[in-house]
């Protein structure tokens, strides 16, 4: 597995723990985040987290900001990215299982970094369940995009 990893601003504290996780567990990434605290549009980076998902360079992406929420938020913007903000390892892990969840974000100012380790694992280490009721919701949500432009 290959993950997207980008981080604004305000996510740029807990870059360097992710960083250090995705190594220690030996999962390559392709590293799209500012290297600075110095002010970017989150909107930005996420975009080059979600091409590379939906591009297949990466199965998952994980965004670094401040809550979040924004990074999330246009996240879901990009069709066939499925994405929510993640502050717990139980939402973590069934996100992936049940809703085939391909897009982390976690809030660097609500999560601190031993938490953000745990997080990650139970996201990278989810698979989709398959099941029938989540293939036929998958089904609508895909549906919902249809009427979204672009």
């Amino acid at each position: 597995m290959t993950v997207s990893l980008g981080n604004d601003h305000a996510g740029f504290s807990l870059r360097a723990d992710v960083i250090c996780l995705l190594g220690d567990l030996g999962i390559p990434f392709i590293d799209n985040g500012t290297k600075t605290g110095d002010p970017v549009d989150f909107p930005d980076i996420v975009a080059l987290v979600c091409r590379d998902v939906l591009a297949g360079r990466a199965e998952r992406g994980i965004l670094l900001c401040g809550t979040g929420v924004g990074a999330s938020m246009a996240a879901d913007k990009h069709r066939g990215i499925r994405a929510s903000v993640i502050h717990d390892c139980y939402s973590a892990h069934q996100g992936v299982e049940h809703d085939d969840m391909n897009v982390m974000s976690i809030g660097a100012q609500i999560v601190g970094p031993w938490h953000a380790r745990d997080i990650i694992a139970s996201f990278l280490g989810a698979r989709f369940d398959g099941g029938p009721d989540f293939v036929r919701r998958l089904a609508k949500m895909a549906k919902l995009e249809e009427g979204l432009p672009g």
